[in-house]
């Protein structure tokens, strides 16, 4: 159960739900950090009167500091001072919900520290999940999932005395807001189309990816290293309705499944509480009104993200890095409209023929690869 919380990423969608949770469950908050949207932050600030408050953008930080000079708030910049706020002293919780790559370094530090690691990023384990995972078994430190999916399987797994049970694990998808679209349905969609889910609200960022179903590939590449598992043991499974968010299927035919509703304050409560469970404000599951559960393969020859991301999968090494690093520059051009939406899959694609790959990466060398596979989709768009 956690004592103290360090809250990285505090203005977007899941941050902004953690502190809810947070304030519920009367945790004292010890450090934020935002990049830019200072007004947002500010106000956080002032609510929950942290020690310190890091803002990665300079220039906004400078305003900030302005801001909060009546407060006593500390307030830091840039990505070491996002680092600083994942070891903010006396927090033994930090939840990492930065967008994108940028979670990498101050989650590492979190682990080196020995904290416990509620992790909502989760371009941390695709990029370099074989060096953050050696990390925290070497700091005894806890990674707890926050997504849906993957805290649906940490819960089903819970009872398991021996992985060598698990026959594979059901990674639920809800398909998108794109999904039965043909390749030229596709061509067309702007990003406001994108940015329409039908059962979750979340950042612009990962609702694109759900959009192209390169979340789910990021989701796939992520589990394999949350759950120690080959990719031949993760099946990804279609499911629209959102009710169940992921599945276990055991070696004697037993399937153990978790149900909620879509509401990202469960899975959120569950990794700050956890070994315990405590009530929630957050949406019960109402069975009365739960519509007819179906269940699809993914189209992935439609969506060449997913395709895409099931061979950095098996390729691993540097391999996912630069998928992350391509896709996040991809999805920001097209968020911008200045690429088309299937012009995301082929910088991706052309990013991974492209960056040179490295099988047993330092992490000198996977902020390398990410950094390459940012400027060849620059240099492509």
């Amino acid at each position: 159960m956690t004592k103290a919380l360090a809250l990285l990423g505090s203005t977007g969608s899941i941050g902004r739900q953690a502190l809810e949770i947070a304030e519920y469950l009367r945790l004292p908050v010890l450090s934020l950090s935002a990049h830019r949207n200072i007004g947002l932050l500010e106000e956080q600030a002032r609510r929950f009167h942290p020690a310190l408050v890091a803002v990665s953008d300079e220039a906004a930080a400078g305003d900030l500091k302005i801001r909060l000079a009546d407060t006593g708030i500390r307030v830091v910049s840039g990505p070491e001072g996002v680092i600083e706020a994942a070891c903010v002293p006396g927090a033994d919780t930090v939840l990492t919900a930065v967008v994108g790559f940028a979670g990498l370094r101050p989650t590492l530090a979190a682990v080196k520290e020995g904290r416990r690691i509620a992790l909502a990023n989760k371009e941390t384990l695709v990029g370099a999940g074989e060096l953050v995972m050696r990390a925290v078994r070497e700091a005894s430190a806890s990674l707890l999932p926050v997504d849906s999916e993957h805290s649906a399987i940490f819960q089903c797994l819970e009872s398991c005395r021996d992985r060598g049970e698990v026959k594979r694990i059901l990674l639920t998808a809800s398909g998108g807001p794109f999904f039965g679209y043909s390749r030229d349905a596709l061509s067309r969609v702007t990003p406001a189309d994108a940015l329409r889910h039908p059962n979750w609200h979340m950042g612009p960022k990962i609702t694109v990816d759900s959009a192209t179903l390169m979340n789910k590939g990021l989701e796939f590449i992520e589990a394999m290293h949350l759950f120690s598992l080959p990719p031949e043991k993760i099946t990804i499974l279609v499911h629209r309705e959102s009710v169940i968010h992921s599945m276990v299927e055991f070696v004697d035919g037993a399937v153990l499944a978790q149900l909620g509703a879509p509401d990202m304050r469960l899975p959120i409560q569950y990794a700050l509480t956890w070994p315990h469970r405590l009530p929630s404000p957050a949406n019960p599951l109402d069975f009365s009104a739960c519509p007819s559960l179906s269940f699809g393969k993914p189209d992935a020859e439609t969506f060449r993200c997913l395709a895409l991301a099931m061979e950095a999968a098996k390729r691993g090494g540097t391999a996912g890095a630069v998928l992350s690093g391509a896709n996040e520059e991809a999805v920001e051009l097209f968020l911008a409209g200045r690429i088309p939406f299937l012009r995301i899959e082929e910088l991706v694609e052309t990013a991974l023929r492209s960056v040179g790959h490295v099988s047993a990466p330092s992490l000198e060398e996977i902020l390398e690869a990410d950094r390459e596979a940012r400027l060849c989709v620059r240099k492509s768009q």
